[in-house]
């Protein structure tokens, strides 16, 4: 039984020439199972060796894989990645696309009769057939009462039309009961990276989210806002990053439940959780490399209460 189910890419990323498990609803997949919190992954790859590790690597973290699909013909998808002298990656370009050939007549209901959260991203959208998949996933989600997460996660190099990209993902947030996004992605779409000004915008919205690296966090929840610095740590590679925050915010979610929104103090300490699941996260390169434990979390909270 998954708690929060994952929807989404899953491929291998080639950061400056090494290889490692990503794509951002895999990623916040492992980071939950890390956690404590139980996940399940649904997605496409192809059938080749790559895929194959995929999968491995999801099972060994304890992520439900049984809603995984495995396609023929196409080539799981390897994108590749340059760091600037800053580490800021700069995604080059990919080849294989099986995570874009997600069957909507192949996702199984039943796991949504066991979850509480869906979180996906935007990247889906940019192909027909797993677009039709997106539209599934919301209708089994609103079925089965099941909360609605979305991180926007914009990437151009999957569309090869951008100018469709605006309209697919406002009706995709018309659906969302949460949104995650960084600071870049707020100004780009919402023309502001205030979460109380986009929470106004899209007002079937919950919570905001967003994230802007080392100038930290600003969140709407619950009619509660607010502002979290981020920590001072040695930042290998913020690849990721925002993943490992949200899988933070997810697992905080899952065990308080979602009254505690209503509570300023467990609002912050929520959002203070997420942002050390993050700071964490960006201390080694790959990002499910150095994923914390709920333990190592909590150890370093209270290191840095001191």
């Amino acid at each position: 039984m998954a708690r929060v189910l994952c929807f989404g890419e899953i491929l291998i990323d080639h950061i400056d020439g090494k290889s490692y498990p990503g794509g951002a609803p895999a990623n916040v997949a492992v980071a939950l199972a890390k956690l404590g919190t139980s996940a399940g992954f649904i997605g496409c790859v192809g059938q080749d060796q790559i895929g194959q590790e995929l999968l491995s690597t999801l099972n060994q973290a304890g992520v439900d894989t049984r809603a995984v699909q495995i396609h023929p013909q196409a080539a799981t998808r390897e994108i590749f990645v340059k760091s600037d002298q800053a580490g800021n990656p700069t995604f080059s370009h990919f080849v294989g696309d099986a995570d874009a050939q997600l069957a909507a007549e192949l996702l199984p209901s039943h796991i949504f009769g066991e979850a509480d959260f869906l979180v996906l991203g935007t990247l889906m959208l940019a192909s027909p057939i797993s677009s039709r998949a997106v539209g599934r996933a919301l209708k089994l989600a609103e079925e089965h009462f099941v909360k609605v997460i979305v991180d926007l996660n914009w990437r151009q190099i999957f569309w090869q039309n951008p100018s469709e990209a605006p309209k697919l993902i406002q009706i995709l947030l018309s659906h969302a009961d949460f949104l995650k996004v960084s600071a870049a992605e707020a100004k780009m779409f919402f023309r502001t990276t205030s979460p109380a000004a986009i929470a106004q915008a899209l007002p079937e919205l919950e919570g905001v989210l967003v994230t802007d690296g080392e100038a930290g966090c600003r969140y709407y929840l619950g009619d509660r806002q607010g502002s979290l610095p981020s920590f001072t740590v040695d930042a290998i590679d913020p690849v990721g990053a925002g993943d490992a925050f949200l899988a933070g915010f997810i697992h905080q979610l899952c065990q308080r439940s979602l009254t505690s929104l209503s509570q300023s103090e467990q609002v912050q300490e929520i959002m203070r959780y997420a942002q050390a699941v993050a700071a964490i996260s960006i201390q080694s390169v790959g990002a499910t490399t150095s994923l914390p434990t709920d333990a190592e979390v909590i150890s370093f909270l209270a290191l840095h209460n001191q």
